[in-house]
């Protein structure tokens, strides 16, 4: 992890000194992000419409990018290449915030019995706290998106980001004799990943991988709107409060992660 934490510290410090060398100058933008989040996690029913749909926080964030198309010192236009004229760095710090709980066919009003009952007690939150970085891509020119208001500028990205999460996991009365009751209520009473049971609440550290798909809109010279579609993976499952020993439940085989919506505004210092 000692070593995660050091490579994600130097590609957030040491490629945009690298890049400036290499690229002779950039400028800044700022800005803001918020929107709703849907987590995936050990809660609900897998591939489940309610579960994904209930499972929903929001998020808000404050980020900012280095422009490389533009120099702030001389006001002037940089060097016409590729890289300036299609990339940009983005580095952010963000929140996010999600209740989670059982959804789908184990926790239907249909079924009865004790099982039931303690799925549907089961409650637990997460907070997660991100600064990370992003390399963005833009297929079409920067500079004409720049000089057009009113004009679409599409985006791809990918990146990395360090988090510290904060779960939370209530249980229901759990019913006697553990070893005997049915598989459901047994994976999260199973000692697990050094845990005593298969759940947790714990804050704690984690490294995550991030992509996402985007527009921006150029509402002014000096400022955007911002639409993007992010992937989130991170890499642990105890993210969400949850993991049964994955040793003796197969089908725990997916950490954590989340989708998350957000609109933005941009404005270019």
């Amino acid at each position: 992890m000692i070593k995660q934490i050091l490579f994600l510290l130097l590609i957030l410090f040491g490629l945009p000194s690298t890049t400036i060398a290499q690229f002779g100058g950039f400028s800044h933008e700022v800005g803001i992000i918020a929107g709703p989040i849907a987590f995936q996690s050990d809660y609900g029913q897998r591939s489940n419409l309610s579960t994904n749909a209930g499972n929903t926080g929001l998020g808000i964030g404050i980020i900012h990018y280095l422009n490389f198309s533009y120099k702030e010192d001389c006001n002037c236009y940089t060097p016409d290449t590729y890289f300036n004229d299609h990339f940009k760095f983005r580095t952010e710090l963000s929140y996010n915030k999600t209740e989670l709980q059982h959804f789908g066919k184990w926790v239907s009003e249909q079924k009865k019995g004790d099982v039931t009952d303690y799925l549907r007690a089961m409650k637990g939150s997460t907070a997660v706290t991100n600064l990370g970085v992003q390399l963005e891509f833009y297929p079409f020119s920067v500079r004409e998106f720049s000089a057009t208001i009113g004009s679409l500028a599409p985006f791809i990205s990918i990146g990395g980001q360090f988090s510290y999460y904060n779960t939370k996991n209530s249980q229901g009365p759990i019913p006697p004799i553990p070893f005997i009751l049915p598989y459901t209520i047994n994976k999260y009473v199973v000692p697990s990943d050094g845990r005593p049971h298969g759940y947790s609440t714990e804050g704690r550290t984690v490294l995550s991988v991030v992509s996402s798909v985007g527009t921006r809109y150029k509402l002014t010279t000096l400022s955007d709107l911002m639409i993007d579609l992010r992937g989130q993976y991170f890499f642990s499952n105890w993210v969400d409060g949850l993991n049964p020993n994955p040793a003796i439940y197969k089908e725990n085989k997916a950490n954590d992660w989340l989708v998350w919506f957000n609109v933005g505004y941009i404005y270019y210092l």
